[in-house]
């Protein structure tokens, strides 16, 4: 596309930027409604493991994000000579599963355990019978099962579950919702209703009452959103916490929130059945979209889903490429 009628685009706000807080690098791309990319900015960062757990400091995730935020902005304006003031959507995208828990204050409880935490084994296998769905140690609700097995002292404040990307959108929004793709790796999908399954959050709710845990599952969980759906728009709280210089506008749209794994399904359009693709990142992964339930449960197989709710099998390895770079 010309230079000139770029900066008109820029300029009459037909931006989308997309933010995704990955493992290792917190990226922000601009691209324009054709889906032409014309800017992106990076923040590198590694996550510590601290009190045995794998994590990530949230304050340096909100500074993270808005130096990537910043640098895509200077390239932008660099590049084309005008500011970005308008955008015409936003979406945030980071790493699956993990385990962010908030007391009914919004405070959080425990430091962000990742996906790379695989503590969760007694809990894990547990679920799997239970459900006779296969819990991966790393899924949202074996984490929070193994912190109930435990009785660590957090759980009987925990007012909200979430991820990573649920959490910025919520922090962004004011709307506690979850794509469908990153939801499936908290608890197991219905993709006929489209939310989670009913059956089995009471089996689990059964399971928490021998522990004297008193909250419902359900309540604890984010409402379950597919591409497409409205997810909240951009407050000016949220527009100061991206960009604190004031440039950046608020009341656009946002998408969904999902995880890298559904952003990685769609950049390689890999999001209808019989179709798949392979990732080779901090952990490796292979993804095929199914056209039919699979008959049994394998333990090597994690059934998540499409950000527009089809079922996929998902077989992953936690380390990858930080090893391959080493």
């Amino acid at each position: 596309m010309e230079h000139q009628k770029v900066q008109h685009e820029i300029e009459q706000g037909r931006v989308t930027v997309g933010i995704e807080i990955g493992s290792t690098r917190i990226k922000t791309v601009a691209i324009l409604q054709d889906a032409t990319p014309i800017a992106q900015g990076a923040f590198e960062w590694e996550n510590q493991f601290k009190d045995g757990f794998w994590t990530y400091d949230l304050s340096e995730m909100w500074d993270g994000l808005r130096d990537s935020y910043a640098r895509m902005t200077t390239n932008l304006s660099e590049t084309y000579g005008v500011p970005l003031t308008r955008i015409a959507s936003l979406g945030i995208s980071a790493m699956m599963h993990g385990y962010l828990v908030f007391d009914a204050h919004h405070q959080l409880l425990t430091p962000f355990r990742t996906w790379r935490n695989n503590h969760a084994n007694a809990a894990a296998r547990e679920l799997r019978e239970a459900f006779q769905v296969n819990i991966p140690e790393r899924w949202s609700i074996a984490l929070l099962y193994q912190a109930i097995r435990e009785r660590e002292a957090h759980v009987k404040d925990i007012a909200v579950m979430t991820t990573l990307s649920g959490y910025v959108h919520w922090c962004l929004t004011g709307a506690r919702v979850l794509g469908i793709g990153d939801a499936s790796g908290m608890f197991p999908i219905d993709t006929e209703t489209q939310t989670y399954r009913e059956d089995l959050c009471e089996t689990f709710n059964g399971l928490l009452d021998e522990y004297g845990f008193a909250q419902r599952i359900e309540s604890l969980l984010p409402e379950v959103r597919v591409a497409g759906d409205k997810a909240g728009v951009l407050t000016e709280d949220g527009a100061r916490r991206i960009d604190p210089t004031g440039q950046l506008m608020s009341g656009c749209p946002m998408c969904p929130p999902e995880g890298d794994a559904g952003t990685g399904m769609v950049a390689t359009q890999s999001v209808a059945p019989r179709t798949g693709n392979v990732s080779v990142g901090t952990s490796l992964f292979a993804m095929l979209v199914l056209e039919h339930p699979l008959r049994q449960v394998y333990p090597e197989i994690d059934i998540v889903t499409t950000p527009d709710g089809h079922d996929v099998a998902m077989v992953h390895a936690n380390n990858g490429a930080a090893e391959i770079n080493g």
